[in-house]
């Protein structure tokens, strides 16, 4: 089983950042088998489609080779351009299968998990220059590899051709006694055989080796346990980050709701368990807001606030576990306690009202009537 350089096994399947970061950096499967089955076979099957074209192109191109011109008899430094301008038109003949050809090298990368272009692969990389890695290649597993892969490529290709030259003997016996356009047709036809069967067998080694290199390509980036761990870290974050991050938030967070404390118009208390501090303003909200709210110790740090500021009380030991329940920060109270949040704060203008002098006597809250659990019907208190 494959191990890093720490000796741990690589046993994970790789992730996929890790499989498109191979990618960014040019590592891909690829069968180098599969690449010479498809240009060869596509050339095959160009020749036989294409054969009576290229046929009647290369007689006309075989006649104008062979009747020159008498002119460049007497002017034999004509014979060079002359020369270029064959060899043009050989390539233009022959260009439909080079175009067949051309395009069948596109098809072994795009079988094997499609095109991929990268810069980086492009870049030198003097580690492959390295005498050892090369040695290792050659004598170590991938060298036993291809070893066998060379000697099933021969046996194929000699057992393919081997058959085809045995069944085709008595074809061949038979050429000397037929014309010349017969034999060259019986010949051709032989020929066409001869290749149909070597491109039969570098598909079938293709088609043994496309499989291992995809299987190879994936065993190679196995990750360990370690590796993957780290990944994860990588992309969620290092928990301990994280929570130092939501520690950052909530202290924000509590800063913020602190600087609300004192413009709220009233801090509804349990007596010392519970606070929360209610802002009401009829012109540009529906009901009270809840700007703070919270527990022991929170809450005796918005009960201290809010005295330092004058910010009214008011002890409702029911109505302050319910608003902390179900009431949620920069968010209107919930429409069953508009009642008992509307006698707390009928109380709180009263108590202004005295405190500026416009009341003749201080005001009482009586009891704030209120169901703390509907659902129960039963309060819960501290």
């Amino acid at each position: 089983m494959a191990e890093n350089e720490d000796g741990q096994e690589k046993t994970e399947q790789p992730t996929a950042k890790r499989l498109n970061k191979a990618r960014e950096d040019g590592n891909i499967a690829r069968s180098r088998e599969l690449s010479t089955a498809a240009v060869f076979g596509a050339g095959v099957m160009a020749l036989m489609v294409l054969g009576p074209m290229l046929g009647r192109g290369a007689q006309g191109w075989m006649r104008g080779a062979l009747s020159p011109e008498p002119l460049l008899l007497e002017t034999p430094e004509r014979l060079f351009g002359h020369m270029g301008m064959l060899l043009l038109k050989l390539m233009v003949v022959m260009l439909p299968v080079l175009a067949v050809c051309l395009l069948a090298t596109f098809a072994a990368p795009l079988i094997m998990g499609g095109l991929n272009v990268a810069s980086k692969s492009l870049v030198p990389n003097l580690k492959r220059l390295n005498p050892m890695s090369g040695l290792k290649r050659i004598y170590g597993p991938e060298g036993l590899a291809e070893l066998a892969k060379s000697l099933l490529r021969v046996a194929l290709l000699g057992t393919a051709t081997g058959l085809t030259l045995v069944h085709g003997m008595d074809v061949l016996r038979a050429m000397p006694n037929q014309g010349v356009e017969q034999a060259a047709q019986t010949g051709l036809y032989f020929a066409s055989r001869l290749l149909l069967a070597g491109a039969a067998a570098l598909l079938l080694l293709a088609a043994i080796d496309a499989p291992y290199q995809k299987w190879n390509w994936k065993r190679k980036l196995k990750m360990t346990r370690q590796e993957v761990r780290e990944e994860m870290k990588e992309s969620e974050g290092n928990p301990q980050v994280k929570g130092k991050i939501r520690q950052m938030q909530m202290q924000l967070s509590q800063r913020r709701m602190m600087e609300a404390v004192p413009t709220a118009d009233v801090i509804v208390v349990n007596p010392t368990h519970y606070a929360v501090a209610l802002k009401y303003d009829g012109g540009s909200m529906r009901a009270p807001r809840v700007v703070a709210k919270g527990v022991d110790e929170v809450a005796f740090r918005i009960r201290e606030l809010g005295e330092r500021h004058r910010v009214a009380v008011v002890s409702a030991p029911p109505l302050a576990r319910a608003l902390y329940r179900e009431g949620e920060l920069g968010k209107e109270i919930p429409v069953r306690l508009y009642a008992a949040v509307a006698q707390v704060l009928s109380y709180v203008y009263q108590l202004r009202a005295w405190r500026a002098g416009v009341a003749p006597a201080l005001p009482q809250l009586g009891p704030v009537p209120m169901d703390e659990f509907p659902d129960v019907g039963r309060g819960e208190g501290r």
